[in-house]
């Protein structure tokens, strides 16, 4: 059964919610620059702000910042004032509002424009901008200072996509074996991460969520370095985050606090996965299940729930045994380290070798990332045209065509993916398919086969692009 969409979900937008989403494209595109004409992006179209002048009077000077969020009567925008605006500080609790201003003074507006497009990967343009408005409650300027702020973390600090992913297990494999003592260090770290399955991917809840389950007790602060736990984790999102089948948009994740003791408690990782959440994959956790945690938990929870954004707060249930997991999970497709019915157990399968050779081939990367260049340009194109025609017929076909647009924008990153990200387990196991597809219930016996059966399908459909 399909589930439902949610409100203030993609398919399921109030006329309100709707004008609140064409506000934000149009505050992006004054950012990027763009104005129309298949994608044609300008320089620096931001609206200015005054500085306050120093003690002799002397011309303002301009600086790119929230200008376009004045009213109408301040400057010609369509984008109304927000008194609760991004400048307040009381709710900015990760500092989004400074790197936001950061970002503008140093970043030009082409440049935003392409890194935000690469975060879309195969999500619906629409689906990921939806996420910054409900996380920021519908405030236009609050959900651009986040939305622009995670942009930049996931590609300047984290560099998800032109490190983490593109590298992955094989690149941590390789620098294993013979990277420098830094490289070779996070290398191990990565690995052995995976190898004993301390956090891992399988299966879907009652909601059709796909569930990650992180095993605590595996888990020792002195055995692997900040960084490479933070890499391990953002890999382990970004993994998930390829399995979401829409309209299902969140994850269930389980810490199995089985056999957890003092000596497995460490807060780094827990403030990171905390600030992951809140600020840079927002609106992504449907449902955090603490299970079979222990007495000496219930100090430790008093500190992180008051870490927590109530929102997320709220989300995160206790859990014992196999009745307390059945309310989320069905029995069949519950695990047997869970008392479940599902036989199945973690297992790691090593990269293997050549199967990211695809990525060697430039010239078909580049003519597919070429083709994306356009949709992305067509995109824009629509998004302007449904500013200006927000309701009537005209907007029912501008919107069908935006469909169409996304849509092609899907099928085309599966198209590419072979080309800019490592292959990783779910690849090799067959869950993840070529085309997108996700199946976690294949069996065992059948992965043995799946990195040929998916490398010769990614060759197929890029031979039909």
């Amino acid at each position: 059964m399909t589930p439902e969409v949610a409100p203030g979900h993609l398919g399921n937008l109030t006329l309100e919610q709707e004008d609140k989403l064409r506000q934000l494209w149009q505050a992006i595109f004054k950012i990027c620059g763009v104005h129309g004409g298949s994608g044609t992006v300008m320089g620096d179209t931001s609206a200015t702000i005054d500085e306050k002048p120093a003690a002799e009077p002397e011309a303002p000077k301009k600086k790119r910042g929230f200008g376009f969020f004045k009213s109408s009567s301040q400057q010609n925008s369509s984008i109304p004032s927000n008194n609760t605006g991004a400048d307040a500080t009381d709710d900015d609790k990760y500092g989004l509002t400074k790197q936001y201003r950061e970002i503008l003074a140093n970043q030009k507006p082409e440049d935003i424009r392409e890194i935000l497009w690469a975060m879309m990967k195969h999500d619906h343009p629409d689906a990921l901008v939806l996420r910054f408005l409900r996380a920021r409650k519908w405030d236009v300027e609050k959900a651009l200072v986040m939305l622009i702020s995670a942009m930049s973390w996931r590609h300047s600090k984290m560099k998800v996509d032109q490190d983490i992913m593109k590298h992955g297990e094989a690149g941590a494999a390789a620098s294993e074996k013979g990277g420098d003592e830094k490289a070779k260090k996070i290398g191990q770290d990565f690995l052995k991460q995976s190898r004993m399955g301390k956090s891992f991917l399988h299966g879907i809840d009652k909601e059709g969520r796909p569930i990650c389950i992180v095993r605590v007790r595996l888990h020792r602060a002195s055995e692997q370095s900040p960084e490479s736990l933070e890499r391990y984790t953002v890999f382990i999102i970004e993994t998930a985050r390829l399995t979401l089948k829409p309209p299902v948009d969140t994850a269930n994740i389980i810490f199995d606090m089985s056999g957890f003791t003092l000596a497995n408690m460490d807060y780094h990782p827990v403030k990171f996965m905390i600030q992951c959440f809140e600020a840079n994959y927002p609106e992504s956790l449907g449902v955090v299940l603490v299970h079979n945690a222990p007495w000496v938990f219930q100090g430790i929870w008093k500190i992180i729930r008051g870490w927590l954004d109530p929102v997320v707060a709220a989300k995160v249930h206790f859990t014992n045994y196999r009745a307390g997991l059945e309310e989320f999970i069905n029995s069949d497709q519950i695990i047997k380290d869970f008392e479940g019915d599902e036989d199945w157990k973690y297992e790691y399968q090593e990269p293997v070798e050549g199967e990211n050779n695809i990525m060697n081939d430039k010239t078909t990367r580049d003519r597919l990332l070429g083709e994306r260049q356009h949709f992305y340009a067509q995109f824009e194109d629509n998004t302007l045209r449904w500013i200006s025609h927000p309701s009537g017929p005209e907007a029912q076909t501008i919107k069908a065509e935006r469909e169409g647009i996304a849509a092609s924008l899907r099928d085309g990153y599966w198209r590419l993916d072979p080309y800019v990200r490592a292959r990783s387990l779910y690849d090799r196991q067959g869950i993840i398919r070529p085309d997108g597809d996700v199946d976690w219930y294949r069996k065992v016996a059948d992965s043995k086969e799946a990195s040929s059966v998916n490398a010769k399908s990614a060759a197929d459909a890029t031979g039909m692009a």
